[in-house]
């Protein structure tokens, strides 16, 4: 079993030693196929040193909404309107959390630099959008991890909110709960099931830790046939 004595203990140990490509190895051998959320989500970071990120999703569930005059709505009653529960779900964000949000169209933004900062302030650690994102470098300067299609500045206001939170959706065809452990870097993002979450990370360890081994043993002379016969892994 796992011997880690909370979320933060996992997450810290897997920053160091973990990366996507070894969990979806281990995924893939426990017949967890399709973990892995459309290639064309990326880090809004760009080149070396993008770290992994990694936490439980926190969910969130938007839609389309076609309504030109929200732009204008200021009262008392209706100036959350707009966004749907859009506040009330940043408001939720827990520590460790990644802000997982899908269901929308691609026609606007779903996060922006403010919506990032309250993220972070909550002790969320990254957020990944089935879309676009907006203030990239607000965004970069906060060195708050945000995984999208890509910059487009198009505000959601009138054309989007958030209806639903906390709840199962899809991304990228990808079943996702609320808990399940999200990981993502530079190679893209995968979602670790929480009812699989212990055996694919105890595997994964080990996986990297002999990885590591083979690495260093081919660079000592040994041949690519023989450390796959020596090892298993290559």
């Amino acid at each position: 079993m796992l011997l880690f004595k909370s979320d933060a203990d996992l997450f810290a140990q897997a920053r160091t030693e973990l990366y996507t490509a070894v969990i979806g190895d281990i995924c893939d051998q426990l017949g967890l196929r399709h973990q892995f959320l459309a290639p064309q989500i990326r880090p809004l970071q760009q080149g070396p040193g993008v770290p992994l990120l990694i936490g439980r999703a926190m969910t969130v569930l938007e839609a389309d909404v076609f309504d030109d005059q929200s732009a204008s709505r200021v009262s008392d009653d209706e100036r959350t309107l707009p966004f749907g529960r859009m506040l009330e779900a940043l408001d939720d964000l827990k520590q460790d959390e990644v802000y997982v949000c899908a269901g929308a169209s691609t026609r606007y933004a779903l996060v922006g630099e403010l919506m990032a900062t309250a993220m972070k302030a909550r002790g969320a650690v990254g957020a990944v959008c089935e879309g676009y994102i907006r203030d990239s470098e607000g965004i970069l300067d906060l060195g708050f991890p945000v995984y999208s299609f890509g910059p487009y500045a198009q505000d959601q206001r009138g054309r989007g909110k958030v209806i639903d939170f906390r709840v199962p959706i899809e991304v990228s065809g990808i079943p996702v709960h609320p808990g399940d452990i999200v990981v993502a870097d530079i190679d893209g993002v995968l979602v670790v099931p929480r009812d699989h979450e212990t055996e694919v990370f105890e595997r994964a360890f080990e996986k990297a830790r002999t990885e590591s081994t083979v690495r260093q043993a081919i660079l000592e002379g040994m041949g690519a046939a023989e450390a796959f016969r020596t090892y298993g892994v290559l």
